[in-house]
């Protein structure tokens, strides 16, 4: 029983780690931050290569989402001096800091689809 107590965790210690969960969320919040950070996991892009990676995002969505996480010091904006301008974004150093959980989230969401999957495909054979 003693090893019970011991593992929970001191108060303080919870609510310093759920703080700091939601610092992470507050950032990363709404359906599209994670997707647009996954997407520039692979490189440099434009405005409209963006869009078309993240699917469903519209324009204004995802200025508004790139300002956020521009201020956030998450991605960079370089604008270049051509006709018509050229603007692409890519991931900060800091940024970057977050390719292990984004890596981490896409494998969980792999293996969850996975297993849902597997769950219909059996739920189908019982039933026929």
């Amino acid at each position: 029983m003693g090893n019970k107590m011991q593992s929970a965790g001191k108060p303080e210690e919870c609510q310093s780690h759920i703080r700091a969960i939601h610092d992470t969320l507050d950032i990363l919040n709404g359906k599209w931050k994670i997707a647009i950070i996954g997407s520039l996991h692979f490189g440099k892009k434009r405005f409209m290569q963006l869009q078309r990676e993240v699917e469903g995002i519209g324009a204004k969505m995802l200025s508004k989402e790139l300002r956020d996480l521009e201020i956030n010091e998450l991605v960079t904006r370089t604008v270049y001096d051509t006709k018509p301008v050229t603007v692409e974004y890519e991931l900060t150093e800091y940024g970057k800091t977050l390719q292990y959980i984004i890596k981490e989230m896409s494998k969980w969401g792999a293996r969850h689809r996975e297993r849902i999957m597997h769950a219909i495909e059996k739920d189908k054979a019982y039933s026929t």
